[in-house]
């Protein structure tokens, strides 16, 4: 896999029916290791381990409805009174951040109502704050205390 502008960390593979898998420690399972799963483990890791997000609030692959439709958001981060704070769109670091990845996040999000979006390939991390209207920030916000 392609080395990602994320800190490293360690983590356990495994070989079975002819593919490799992850340990996802959020969800306490192996999952198939996908370029975009490799970004979406690396990234859970940096919101726990670098900047003290809780782990107990961090949820990977939540189901969501928009318009009746089933969708599935890559991670979201709970505040501590269980309201989405935070929602994740992961990609492959070949995808370039587009701005249809961004209507993406704000499509899940218009369901969620998180305070922050952030986009991921492991290469560009891109953070708005959705307030009044949608605020780009240099990084990724501190969780609330």
């Amino acid at each position: 896999m392609i080395k990602l502008n994320l800190p490293a960390f360690d983590y356990k593979l495994k070989k079975a029916d002819g593919k490799v898998w992850i340990f996802d420690g959020i969800r306490k399972k192996y999952v198939v290791l996908t370029p975009e799963e490799w970004v979406r483990q690396h990234f859970v890791q940096y919101l726990i381990h670098v900047l003290s997000y809780p782990k107990a609030l961090v949820k990977i692959e939540g189901g969501l409805h928009y318009n009746q439709l089933a969708k599935r958001s890559d991670i979201v981060v709970f505040n501590r009174a269980g309201n989405p704070w935070m929602v994740v769109e992961c990609k492959a670091p070949e995808i370039k951040l587009r701005q249809q990845d961004a209507q993406q996040v704000a499509v899940y999000n218009s369901t969620l109502k998180a305070s922050y979006v952030v986009i991921t390939n492991g290469l560009r991390h891109l953070c708005f704050e959705m307030a009044t209207e949608i605020k780009s920030l240099p990084e990724l916000p501190a969780y609330p205390a």
